[in-house]
């Protein structure tokens, strides 16, 4: 039984392949510890023996939207901390101009 799609297939589209995205395919099926690591990281059963090529392409398909989800969600923090810095640094720069309450004492 070929490995199944969590959700529901919508487009088949086609994928322009070079030869070196065939020798990296070949090489993942030839290798136990490759496909292991996908099935891992894309969060999905993968046996070597029944996995189509299309189960194989979206697994490395959705390992690689993780990684740009999870990078820009890392530019966005970045993004607020600083922000967040320099506001910071503005209501500091207030402050110390600001007398004490007790300087008029």
């Amino acid at each position: 039984m070929a490995t199944r799609l969590r959700s529901k297939v919508t487009r088949r589209p086609s994928l322009p392949l070079t030869e070196r995205d065939e020798a990296d395919l070949a090489t993942l099926r030839a290798n136990d510890e490759y496909l292991e690591a996908l099935a891992r990281l894309a969060d999905t059963p993968l046996d070597h023996a029944t996995a189509s090529e299309s189960a194989l392409l979206h697994a490395i398909f959705e390992i690689g939207m993780n990684a740009l989800r999870d990078s820009a969600e890392a530019d966005g923090y970045a993004q607020i901390a600083a922000e967040s810095a320099a506001e910071n640094g503005v209501r500091r720069a207030t402050a110390r101009r600001r007398l004490p309450t007790w300087a008029s004492d």
